[in-house]
């Protein structure tokens, strides 16, 4: 695990700058400087409103004695967008705007939901009580 997430530190950063530098030589450094502003602006509002629908579905889920559980992963992933989108460049924009719309969000939460059934299923998630 440990070895891929230092790929990932490694690998993002530098596809970024060279995504950055492409794009700045098509349109120029000033208006690629813009539309990563734009993007980061966008991302924050749009994670913003977003999120605080989200929020009074949790509350209204677990008002009504329901585990809010669908809506928490949709809150990971918002949360996640919304760091993505804030990170300078368009390789983590585009991932974050995927987390933050509903549409492919729901395709990510397919997955993500998958995921976790699966590492439970082995074992490999525990919970404890203390």
């Amino acid at each position: 695990m440990f070895p891929l997430i230092l790929l990932l530190f490694l690998a993002v950063p530098a596809a970024e700058i060279y995504v950055l530098i492409k794009v700045g030589s098509l349109i120029g450094a000033l208006d690629t400087f813009l539309l990563v502003l734009a993007m980061g602006a966008f991302g924050a509002f749009y994670a913003r409103r977003e999120g605080l629908s989200l929020l009074r579905r949790i509350q209204r889920e677990t008002s009504e004695g329901r585990m809010p559980g669908g809506a928490l992963i949709d809150g990971a992933l918002l949360l996640a967008g919304g760091v993505l989108l804030i990170t300078p460049g368009f390789i983590t924009d585009v991932i974050g705007i995927t987390f933050i719309f509903p549409p492919t969000r729901a395709l990510w939460k397919r997955g993500f939901a998958l995921w976790l059934k699966r590492k439970f299923e082995r074992g490999e998630i525990v919970f404890r009580r203390y």
